[in-house]
Order: structure tokens, then sequence, then C-alpha cells
């Protein structure tokens, strides 16, 4: 069964405190996970730290944001953020229809 494909920008918001690990490596490892929902990256960009609006830990008041564009089918957005949420290393995730 070959299911449509849909575009998505998921916007990642990434910690390596604590860690030997870049951030390219927790790139990499995000990049897999999408790559397990069978989705296939597109751009990535990197964005840079901010710092953040509502700071909800006030050991970290700010983090590395990479925004990446990819095609996935329609149940891969939930999928996404299932996977990476028990990952420490990336704080918050952030999926939308692009």
């Amino acid at each position: 069964m070959n299911a449509t494909k849909r575009n998505y920008r998921a916007t990642f918001i990434l910690d390596n405190r604590g860690k030997e690990d870049t951030f390219d490596q927790i790139l990499d490892g995000v990049k897999k996970v999408i790559a397990e929902v069978q989705g296939e990256v597109t751009t990535v960009e990197t964005v840079g730290k901010k710092d953040f609006v509502r700071v909800t830990d006030k050991k970290l008041t700010s983090g590395h944001y990479v925004q990446v564009y990819f095609s996935a089918p329609a149940a891969a957005p939930a999928q996404l953020i299932e996977r990476l949420r028990l990952n420490d290393s990336v704080y918050r995730t952030f999926v939308q229809a692009a």
C-alpha cells in the first residue's frame, strides 16, 4: 500500500547539557527517527540559540532551535512526537504542515 506523503516543518529545541553528544549528533538521531516513521528529510535549517520567552526550568533559559522540513505519511507527525517524547536531548518538538 503506497500512502500519500505530505510536507511538514518540524521545529526542535535541542538540549545537550551534561551530555557528550554534539548538536550535529543529536540532529542525526532526530533524522533517524524521522526515517523510522517513513519520512524523508528535505531541508535542515539551524536557527541558532535563542532565549525562551517563558522559562519553565530555571536551569534551562535558552535552547538551540532547528527546523527540519520533511515529507511523510499523515500519521508520521504523531509517531514522531511520541518517539521523541522520551528523548531527553530533544527539549521540545513542534510539527506543522508546510
